[in-house]
């Protein structure tokens, strides 16, 4: 199965249009999707509006891969699961969030081997073929070096963004997480 994720804050029709044509080529693969407050109909893949933070957990843990915006996250789930994950950061330019803030996450993200950065409907057609071609398995890390230099930079990302503390209203989600 391939878990899609847009996030909880704003629409992202240009990730599941570019889904939902490759879904309707690749009829086989069971997509799920949390598409958010998006009024976008999709006809090749089962959309939820929202996962509660247990629901978002099963999802994650019965995919393949993981499809999603460039928020951190999926990103650290994802990988702490041992998943690929094919991004699409969100640009501000198409009203997709406020500022390219995300643009600079998948920047860094994308050293990790477990990533690949996609930029429109054509290049996660590519991405998807090919993780397909390969099983969905995440390829192997080109140089222990590189994994290595990320670990203190992933678990820093991880500790601010899980942090409990954060100062959400009750009922509201951050990444994937309900806020109580």
């Amino acid at each position: 199965m391939i878990f899609t994720t847009i996030g909880t804050q704003l629409p992202f029709d240009r990730l599941l249009r570019g889904m939902d044509s490759w879904a309707a080529r690749n009829k086989d693969i069971r997509i799920v999707a949390q598409a958010g407050a998006t009024t976008s109909r999709f006809q090749n893949f089962q959309t939820v509006a929202y996962l509660s933070q247990p629901e978002f957990r099963d999802h994650m843990n019965s995919a393949s891969l993981v499809v999603a915006h460039a928020g951190m996250g999926t990103i650290l789930s994802a990988t702490e699961l041992g998943l690929s994950v094919i991004l699409m950061p969100r640009l501000g330019k198409f009203g997709e969030h406020r500022n390219d803030h995300q643009l600079d996450t998948a920047k860094e993200m994308a050293r990790l081997s477990n990533v690949t950065i996609v930029e429109d409907g054509e290049s996660l057609h590519h991405a998807l073929d090919l993780a397909r071609a390969r099983n969905f398995e995440v390829p192997r890390a080109q140089s222990a070096d590189v994994s290595g230099e990320l670990d203190p930079l992933l678990r820093a990302i991880q500790d601010f963004v899980w942090k409990d503390e954060a100062p959400l209203r009750a009922g509201a989600f951050s990444n994937g997480r309900e806020i109580a």
